[in-house]
């Protein structure tokens, strides 16, 4: 804990942003983290609880009492290292995490929570800063190798803690550039890109092998998953890898977007999100695209009210664009949740982004029933608005619309991974189109075939970061356990 009466003394304060005329002239992150002094008050509202909700809310289960007391302390130093024993990347989860912890804390039962995220943040850039992140090569080599397939956060976690054990990683990317959707499904104004490169570089420093441009197996000739971010230069099959490796880990995503099968979906003009984010990313790393995607000076209607969807407005706003608006099927939740109903569990409530301030009409209950065009080309959609009604949204009549539009971007979310992959080494399938993989304490994350494990969204869906993070922890002791019949790396 904090100061024992910090909960009563200070109010939550919360990471500032750049103004928004700055902001949307650039790429670069805008939070202004907070600094010593106010990470010390934000710790110090961390109460004896006794039962400390946030560690279970957490996916990760960060020791959060333990390193917001030492921050109240000023030992920076083992923050980190408390914070490091449970998160290897808090440089991303700091920037990019909704906070199920803070939805979790005590304090937010009838009060605002600690700000978990911020001190996590303030700790890791101060941890760089210092320069107290530093590789940690394996003391002894234990001659086993492993494959993962995939750069993501789950694909990066499981290779670091995989090394760390001893083992020989390489790391498989279809892409030119390691990090996965971190890398070219974030906008940089959430998250630079640096911060995935330094964390190559200590894993490259601690023995894992990163090889871009490769693919494993083959991407679909047509639908969705064809349209997924891809820049290999060769390939490599699965049986070579089955062959090469002790033991073979896919953490290779949900790549593959949910489509939207209405009338006029071959118009132009009418995208997935994951068409349009990864090219801008792509530009601003320096690459040079024979032709962008772009929202100059157009009327933009991003359907999708998540995370991706707030990513597409904020970086359409970039753009330039005449106009931007967000539609979602499902009802307009609360502005504020029932707290003593859903505590501690995640709450449905109305959420606005920082991209959303920036500028954004927003519209709930409505559904697209047809995209239509001139010329080839979306100028408008045709809407209907909905109603939910025992437990089924519902048409209402006489609620038809035509919202003019020049880019239409669908962030819908992603159905399951590219079954190409899947099926390239064998692994069976949910219901839902994932690696069929449990997650038990033993026999954890390994699939139908032989040394084949999944972790991350490839086995659970579609997911939070912090999610993957867990997830490639979790399945690297598993792989560690297989190949050597016992871990000693934590789970």
């Amino acid at each position: 804990m904090g100061k024992v009466t910090g909960f009563m003394e200070f109010e939550r304060f919360e990471e500032g942003y750049r103004p928004v005329e700055e902001r949307v002239k650039h790429y670069r992150e805008f939070v202004l983290t907070l600094d010593e002094a106010q990470s010390k008050k934000q710790a110090a509202r961390c109460m004896d609880c006794g039962t400390p909700f946030c560690n279970s809310g957490c996916p990760v289960n960060n020791i959060i009492p333990d390193f917001n007391d030492l921050v109240y302390q000023g030992d920076w130093k083992n923050a980190l290292t408390v914070l490091h024993s449970t998160n290897n990347f808090p440089e991303f989860t700091g920037r990019i995490c909704p906070a199920p912890c803070e939805a979790a804390c005590t304090l937010n039962v009838n009060d605002d929570a600690v700000g978990i995220k911020s001190i996590e943040h303030a700790i890791i850039d101060r941890g760089w800063a210092e320069g107290w992140v530093v590789p940690q090569p394996p003391r002894h080599k234990t001659g086993r190798k492993v494959a993962i397939i995939g750069s993501g956060p789950a694909g990066l976690a499981a290779a670091q803690q995989l090394a760390r054990a001893g083992h020989d990683v390489t790391v498989f990317e279809k892409n030119s550039r390691i990090g996965g959707l971190l890398r070219y499904g974030i906008p940089d104004f959430k998250m630079e890109k640096n911060h995935i490169d330094r964390r190559v570089e200590q894993m490259q420093a601690e023995g894992v092998v990163f090889k871009t441009g490769v693919l494993v197996g083959r991407l679909p000739q047509e639908g969705p998953g064809s349209r997924v971010t891809n820049d290999a230069i060769e390939t490599i099959a699965a049986e070579q890898l089955m062959r090469d490796f002790d033991a073979v880990l896919l953490a290779a995503g949900s790549e593959q977007s949910r489509d939207l099968p209405v009338p006029g979906r071959d118009l132009q003009g009418v995208h997935f999100a994951m068409e349009f984010l990864p090219q801008q990313n792509k530009v601003n790393a320096g690459d040079t695209l024979d032709q962008q995607l772009r929202a100059d000076g157009k009327h933009v209607i991003v359907i999708g009210g998540g995370d991706t969807g707030s990513d597409c407005v904020g970086t359409s706003n970039r753009h330039g664009a005449a106009s931007v608006k967000q539609f979602e099927v499902m009802p307009q939740p609360p502005e504020e949740e029932n707290k003593p109903l859903v505590w501690p569990y995640w709450p449905l409530k109305l959420r606005t982004s920082s991209s959303h301030k920036e500028g954004c009409g927003r519209e709930f209950a409505i559904s697209t029933k047809a995209f239509l065009g001139k010329g080839g080309k979306v100028t408008a959609l045709q809407t209907v608005r909905v109603e939910m009604k025992d437990g089924k949204l519902i048409e209402v009549p006489g609620t038809e619309e035509e919202h003019r539009a020049d880019l239409v971007l669908l962030a819908m979310g992603f159905v399951n991974p590219l079954s190409s992959v899947l099926e390239a080494f064998g692994v069976g399938k949910d219901a839902r189109g994932n690696a069929r993989a449990s997650t038990d304490f033993t026999g954890g994350y390994a699939t139908n075939v032989s040394k084949v494990f999944a972790a991350g969204d490839v086995r659970r869906g579609q997911s939070l970061v912090v999610w993957a993070i867990r997830e490639g922890r979790q399945a690297a002791r598993a792989v560690d356990e297989f190949l050597m019949g016992h871990s000693d790396l934590p789970r």
